[in-house]
């Protein structure tokens, strides 16, 4: 059995897109406003060409009327004969279609056709008998005419209304120059509904590109997903048009660029944002991945230019890598910490054997003399440490640097002035960004420090950790090579490092970040930092935290 062969549904057809719908809408109201401008022409023209009619042939009656060869010809026994060559000689030369000059009983004298003289006149003469010169629209001999009907007086005989005169143009003639005059006006209105019709596919062409085909209901959809995804993504989406303005801004960017107030047609560059961020929102090219600060945050910038055959303006995606940021560098912290107590076990295993040798070579007392000597000045640097800081986050990291600091050939010196009590740092100035101050400001200058220095003395680092009189102070001083007068202000930038990072190119990895780190925790609660040349030709950093809220500074 043969299964009935299914044919393809029929699709129905969409609704038109935006811009077929308004052509056809201004297709519609230009036909429409150029018909109703032609129809109005028309019976304009009609009524003014029925107008000129009655008024040429009330010229032409009167005319006739007021003749004395007229008057004269109605006193003869035969009319006709005199009259009907001057009627038909004014006719032509008055424009009109016929000139009917009749008796007071209605009998034609005159008729353009000589087989109408002698009869009735059909019309009405009426109020011409009473001395009027009237005009109506009637049927005739030559068919529907407009006339005028004036009376024909004589002098001689005191007045008396002894003839009668009618003149008139047939509807006919009035239509045929009627169509003469419209057919000018017809051709404009023809050529104003092609210009309109072409204006309107030419504009609504444009409209097609930039609408992308879509229609009003698919816009409309579009702008509410659009809406609500720019306040559901909690990243940060700026767009900005050809001349650098802010042209759309989601609530998270607000957030992460800490804009107050309505920023959309504001220039970036007056944003207030910091000079480095300024450029990267501004550049040219496309960005990914650059990591920038701003007073508060560690912000990641991609951005990439619209596509499209004119500048068009940019598109810039943020993301808050300040958490992110704080976790590397503890990240960094603890491979420290691991590293050097990697280093410790393989020196510890180092003593260990030369404990067991002395022993075992029977010199015992040597061997008790070198293993207290190393635990004494181990447990001496903790207990320096602990006793001096009782904050036990600034302790461990301490000591962690200073191990640290031993397996790089440095000395880390805590001075003898540190002291920071136990419950004096408050809350509102947490850990985390304590070892992001002090951590990043120990990691430069062990590396400043680091051998082979250009002098013989000692590579040394001192720290101090010192609470007193309502502020924190830690200062860091390296006996390193120093840094250069001039380069003060643009330590604090990001991209500046003393690892010869390329200040041109700070992207390049997480070098030129860890001071810049520093300045921004160092701002964000308040305090100040300071460099300038140690006491030995290094760098010496000088951070005062307060350890009271200040006020007007937001924590």
């Amino acid at each position: 059995m043969r299964l009935p062969r299914l044919r393809p549904s029929r699709r129905l057809p969409g609704p038109r897109s935006l811009a077929g719908q308004l052509f056809a809408m201004q297709v519609v109201l230009v036909a429409a406003v150029v018909l109703g401008c032609a129809v109005f022409a028309y019976v304009s023209a009609g009524r003014q060409a029925e107008e000129t009619a009655r008024r040429q042939a009330t010229a032409a009656a009167t005319a006739v009327a007021d003749s004395p060869a007229v008057v004269a010809a109605a006193r003869t026994k035969d009319p006709t004969a005199a009259l009907q060559p001057y009627s038909e000689r004014l006719r032509r030369d008055a424009g009109v279609d016929f000139v009917v000059v009749m008796a007071p009983d209605g009998t034609r004298w005159t008729h353009p056709e000589p087989s109408a003289i002698g009869g009735k006149y059909l019309g009405h003469i009426g109020p011409a008998l009473r001395g009027e010169t009237f005009a109506e629209t009637h049927m005739g001999v030559l068919g529907p005419s407009v006339r005028v009907v004036a009376p024909v007086r004589d002098p001689g005989r005191g007045g008396r209304i002894t003839a009668l005169v009618s003149s008139g143009i047939t509807v006919a003639t009035i239509g045929q120059q009627l169509r003469d005059q419209v057919l000018a006006p017809a051709g404009v209105a023809a050529a104003a509904l092609a210009l309109g019709g072409l204006g309107t596919y030419v504009v609504n062409a444009r409209l097609r590109r930039h609408t992308h085909g879509m229609n009003a209901a698919e816009l409309a959809r579009m702008y509410d997903y659009h809406e609500a995804a720019l306040h559901a993504v909690r990243e940060g989406l700026l767009m900005l048009d050809g001349a650098g303005r802010v042209a759309l801004i989601n609530d998270g960017g607000r957030e992460l660029l800490g804009l107050t107030g309505d920023a959309v047609g504001r220039p970036v560059a007056a944003l207030g944002l910091p000079e480095p961020l300024t450029g990267a929102l501004l550049a040219p090219g496309p960005t990914v991945d650059a990591l920038h600060l701003t007073g508060e945050r560690v912000l990641v910038v991609n951005s990439a230019p619209v596509s499209g055959g004119q500048r068009r303006g940019r598109v810039v995606t943020l993301r808050d890598h300040t958490e992110l940021q704080a976790l590397s560098g503890e990240l960094d912290s603890v491979r420290g910490f691991a590293e050097a107590l990697r280093s410790q076990a393989h020196e510890a295993a180092n003593r260990l054997h030369t404990v067991v040798s002395l022993i075992e070579l029977g010199r015992a007392e040597e061997a008790v003399t070198f293993a207290t000597a190393e635990l004494e000045l181990a447990q001496a640097l903790t207990d320096r440490v602990v006793g001096a800081v009782a904050e036990p986050v600034l302790a461990a990291l301490l000591l962690g640097k200073a191990a640290q600091a031993n397996e790089h050939g440095v000395e880390l010196v805590l001075t003898e002035d540190s002291r920071i009590d136990d419950g004096v740092i408050p809350p509102d100035l947490p850990a985390r960004d304590l070892v992001t101050v002090l951590g990043n400001l120990v990691d430069n200058a062990l590396d400043a420090a680091a051998p082979p220095q250009g002098h013989g003395d000692p590579p040394q680092v001192r720290v101090t950790a010192r609470a007193d009189g309502g502020e924190l102070l830690l200062c860091v001083v390296d006996n390193g090579p120093g840094i250069a007068a001039d380069t003060t202000e643009e330590v604090f930038r990001r991209g500046w490092s003393t690892k010869g990072c390329d200040i041109e190119k700070p992207a390049a990895g997480a070098r030129g970040l860890g001071l810049a780190l520093v300045g921004q925790a160092v701002r964000r609660h308040g305090g100040t930092i300071r460099l300038d040349r140690g006491p030995e030709g290094g760098a010496r950093f000088t951070v005062r935290l307060p350890l009271r809220a200040a006020e007007g500074v937001p924590r």
